[in-house]
């Protein structure tokens, strides 16, 4: 029997057994290992992409959320993520784990605090490697079961996530680039009906990183009183089976607020809140959903008065499942943020210069994907998307209001 070298440098460190390691079947299950912790298991992707920008001379690109990271005009190994895990089973006083590290040009995405330099988006920092969960996972028997996560965790807001393979396009939406990506702290989660659903919990701070601390940023103490950590919550609601075709639809509400790590251009410390609402609406005709969701995000000084610093995103989704294979999704956005934001946090425009000190910042975004699998295990899509600034520019030099893009996507999910 052949092991990859994933397994050989496992069993060199003593995680696994060469003697128990077992390959994927046809029906594509999850790789089992001896561990010492029973139903540990392996799994990941390797996502790669090549964009064309078309027209663009690259001086500058929108800032949503992973593409100014030097895709631009060229190929890329957007992430190869790898995940060891054990899932809580059926027993009252279950227990697991989940840890993922992720490499690759989108690493820098996972857990990067809000930038306050001004000439870059907020996920736009260059690194390798990352940690994006670890997690211990506990059960609880009060009731139906409360599920406990302690460590670093995915935030709760969102309609779209990190792994792209998750979500219904290849590119990122506006509201994905105004929304956290991790939480360092501990989630509750219960489920009061099968219907209803809730999260809630306590962290560090508001936005990602690991280790961080308001008011400090990544790897110092910082200030860690109570008073000023950040809270989180959400509440699920999902269609029973007697709504016909509106069985499974769901409707999801999450929030979020206290210290992001970070400080003021002033130097003042901030607190900040996040709020999304999202659905997914099934429909009489098999195969076809429509989507819908909304992000904010707001940073306001510690006095009365506007928040310093906000921005919106709004997102219309539609997605038609063909055959097994084929599939096509739709995307449609409005994004505005205030002048602060973007000079500051996250830029739209994808540099604050091409913003006025009080312009308000918003754009227009029109996204279409066609996935076809032909390969087993791979999801391949090709997609176009157009951006519009309609309150200045993507380039400083040539004052582009335009941005399109062509790009090509292959997952390979193991």
């Amino acid at each position: 029997m052949k092991f990859n070298k994933w397994t050989m440098s496992l069993a060199a460190l003593g995680v696994v057994s060469l003697g128990s390691a077992v390959r994927a079947d046809e029906t594509n299950a999850p790789v089992y290992l001896e561990t010492a912790v029973s139903g540990t298991s392996i799994s990941g992707y390797i996502n790669t992409s090549a964009q064309w920008n078309v027209g663009n001379n690259g001086t500058q690109q929108p800032g949503y959320g992973n593409n100014s990271i030097g895709k631009e005009d060229g190929f890329n190994l957007d992430a190869a993520e790898v995940t060891i895990s054990k899932q809580l089973d059926d027993s009252q006083w279950a227990a697991g784990y989940t840890f993922t590290t992720v490499y690759g040009q989108d690493a820098g995405a996972v857990g990067k605090p809000f930038s306050t330099t001004s000439s870059t988006n907020s996920f736009s920092t260059v690194t390798d490697a990352s940690i994006k969960d670890a997690y211990v996972e506990l059960r609880a028997p009060l009731g139906n079961g409360l599920d406990i996560k302690a460590g670093v965790f995915d935030t709760l807001l969102g309609y779209e996530v990190f792994d792209a393979g998750s979500d219904p396009n290849y590119t990122r939406s506006y509201g994905y680039s105004i929304e956290p990506t991790t939480h360092t702290g501990v989630l509750l989660a219960y489920n009061f009906f099968d219907w209803l659903s809730a999260q809630a919990g306590v962290g560090n701070t508001t936005d990602a990183g690991l280790g961080t601390r308001n008011g400090s940023g990544y790897g110092n103490a910082g200030t860690t009183i109570e008073s000023k950590k950040a809270y989180y919550g959400s509440l699920s609601l999902t269609a029973p089976n007697s709504w016909g075709f509106l069985a499974g639809s769901t409707l999801y509400g999450a929030v979020e607020g206290g210290r992001p790590s970070g400080v003021l251009p002033n130097g003042g410390s901030a607190d900040q809140i996040n709020y999304y609402v999202g659905s997914v609406i099934n429909t009489p005709v098999k195969g076809l959903k429509f989507g819908a969701a909304y992000d904010y995000v707001g940073f306001k000084a510690n006095t009365a008065g506007s928040p310093t610093a906000w921005g919106d995103a709004f997102a219309l989704y539609g997605s038609y499942q063909a055959t097994d294979k084929l599939s096509f999704n739709a995307r449609a956005e409005y994004a505005w943020e205030s002048a602060s934001l973007a000079q500051n946090y996250v830029a739209f425009y994808g540099n604050s210069g091409n913003v006025s000190s009080t312009a308000t910042e918003a754009v227009y975004a029109f996204t279409g994907t066609v996935e076809y699998d032909l390969w087993k295990n791979v999801m391949s899509r090709v997609e176009v998307r157009w951006d519009h600034a309609k309150d200045g520019s993507f380039g400083n030099t040539d004052g582009d209001k335009n941005s399109i893009l062509l790009a090509a996507n292959l997952i390979y999910k193991f």
